[in-house]
């Protein structure tokens, strides 16, 4: 017998639920169900969120031949002889469209393999996928097909699919009379993370243990037993990976204690290497925090450290100190900045010699030629500080670090005025 979630799949449009911005006015569905004939597409969401059900739907919606494979198990002679028969059905008049489950799994060639035949229209490609299309379709084939981008269902669109499989009696578990908690269908529909096939198996798996021990008024204490644990979606390799680490450093940056912590277990539990993350904290502590406080890069460096001798968990522990540290620590990017416009300076200005005074007479010949000559040794002066030409004559106006006024960089810049009182532009700010 068929799962409650293959038998509850809808045989309609109108039985679909979510996605709804994909069917208001002008959206790409609305838009292709106006179109007499259908287009090549690529269904991209989480797993159960309708990719495999609204493609059958729209083949059906289409009167189209419908033919379904799986990129795992499938080869190139499979889909030769597929696509023959696609195109003896063209000849009759008859689309087809193709439908492959988890394109991403095809490598290069054989989505190469199939770019004739989507580009003659001898089929209409529907593909499905988890990943990020732009990661794992080759761009030839990206370039023919439109991207249908499912969202996660909301738990008031689970917290319907569950009732309606309550009350149908053909497909559902409406004959069996049962007695179901409003709760148990809310908590069901909340762990469920917008994805209905794992919230109708979880109440599946429910309803067959209650009835096994003869039990029709199912309560939370019920549920508890039953529940299973839903993996939190995540590919080391795939959009989610960047995603979430993107979302870390923003929240380090946008000076967010919780928003950090947050995304710092969510990539820990989700299985990611808890030293890539401790990598990213000593880029922000640079980046973001720089001279603000100089102790937060000593920090993050402490935490990589201490996880490598540590490790899990005790190791997260010290990534959670100097994530919350780094955090709320103040921010200054004018050690980045310098750098990226001393860089841009080297590219635009090339070679320039070294002032004879800076350099080093290690040899008498060197000393001949004036090498060092005219320099003067700051700590044979009142607070080790004495005015001279530091950067290539053509440049001596060139100013690269320009420091703010957050945390311990606002001494800086006083020190820096205070020395080098003829940089005006220093004191007003600039």
């Amino acid at each position: 017998m068929a799962t409650l979630a293959e038998r509850l799949r809808p045989t309609n449009l109108e039985e679909f639920v979510g996605q709804s911005h994909l069917f208001k006015e002008g959206g790409l569905l609305d838009l292709l169900l106006k179109r007499a004939k259908p287009f090549s597409l690529i269904f991209w969401g989480p797993p159960g969120t309708g990719k495999t059900t609204l493609a059958h739907l729209l083949a059906k919606k289409f009167v189209a031949h419908f033919q379904a494979i799986s990129a795992v198990d499938s080869s190139i002679k499979e889909l030769k002889e597929l696509i023959s028969q696609a195109e003896r059905l063209k000849r009759l008049g008859q689309r087809t469209i193709l439908f492959i489950d988890e394109i991403h799994r095809f490598n290069k060639a054989q989505q190469s393999f199939l770019l004739p035949y989507v580009e003659r229209e001898d089929i209409f490609l529907f593909g499905a996928t988890t990943e990020n299309p732009s990661f794992e379709v080759i761009s030839p084939l990206l370039s023919r097909v439109k991207i249908i981008k499912l969202l996660p269902l909301d738990e008031q669109d689970i917290l319907s699919i569950l009732k309606r499989a309550l009350q149908d009696k053909e497909r559902g578990l409406g004959d069996l009379n049962l007695k179901i908690e409003e709760e148990v269908l809310r908590v069901i529909a909340r762990v469920s993370l917008g994805d209905a096939r794992f919230a109708l198996n979880t109440l599946e798996i429910l309803v067959e243990g209650s009835l096994g021990r003869g039990i029709r008024e199912i309560k939370m204490e019920h549920l508890k037993e039953a529940l299973p644990f839903k993996p939190l979606l995540y590919d080391k390799g795939g959009e989610e990976h960047y995603n979430l680490i993107s979302a870390y450093h923003k929240s380090l940056r946008g000076s967010d204690p919780d928003g950090a912590i947050y995304w710092l277990v969510r990539m820990l539990k989700a299985g990611e290497d808890p030293l890539y993350v401790a990598r990213r904290l000593l880029i922000c502590a640079a980046e973001d925090v720089g001279l603000a406080d100089p102790l937060a890069l000593v920090i993050a460096l402490s935490a990589f450290q201490a996880y490598e001798v540590l490790g899990s968990p005790e190791g997260d522990i010290a990534l959670a100190m100097a994530t919350l540290y780094v955090a709320l620590a103040p921010k200054s990017n004018s050690a980045y900045l310098a750098l990226k416009e001393a860089e841009e300076e080297v590219e635009r200005s090339g070679y320039q010699e070294v002032p004879l005074h800076l350099r080093n007479p290690v040899t008498l010949l060197m000393e001949k030629m004036g090498y060092g000559k005219g320099y003067l040794y700051p700590h044979d002066f009142k607070g080790a500080f004495v005015e001279q030409l530091y950067l290539p004559s053509n440049l001596r106006y060139k100013r690269f670090y320009r420091p703010k006024t957050q945390g311990f960089e606002k001494k800086l810049k006083k020190r820096l005025i205070r020395l080098w009182r003829n940089l005006k532009d220093l004191a007003q700010g600039t």
